[in-house]
């Protein structure tokens, strides 16, 4: 069991963030201790976001709906607030090609991926 893991995301539809990170954390909770700290709705509350966890994050999620130049740009912010902080983007388009059940699959073929991302 893994020492508990804030995690924050990005994601214009923070109730469905909610529901996707939540099933993750559901079905991973045997192995890792992930909390969804927080979510911006906007690339400008990344940092203030970010700032405001305790115990600092050390996961961001950039949701689909942002471009890839979008997703750079928040996990830069993200490497900059935070220095070690993990960072993934889900493929910009995907939640619209496979909805809500589709991004909880994607996420949970590379959540060991990105817990042990260095």
């Amino acid at each position: 069991m893994s020492a508990p893991v804030n995690l924050v995301s990005v994601n214009t539809a923070p109730d469905r963030a909610k529901l996707v990170i939540g099933t993750v954390i559901e079905n991973v909770k045997d192995k890792y201790t992930i909390v969804h700290a927080g979510n911006s709705t906007t690339i400008e509350g990344v940092k203030d976001l970010l700032l405001s966890v305790q115990p600092p994050p050390g996961i961001l999620f950039c949701a689909s709906m942002w471009t890839p130049e979008q997703q750079e740009e928040i996990q830069k912010i993200a490497r900059d607030t935070i220095p070690g902080i993990k960072t993934h983007a889900i493929p910009t388009g995907l939640q619209v090609k496979v909805g809500p059940q589709g991004i909880v699959d994607y996420l949970m073929e590379r959540v060991d991926e990105i817990m042990t991302q260095k």
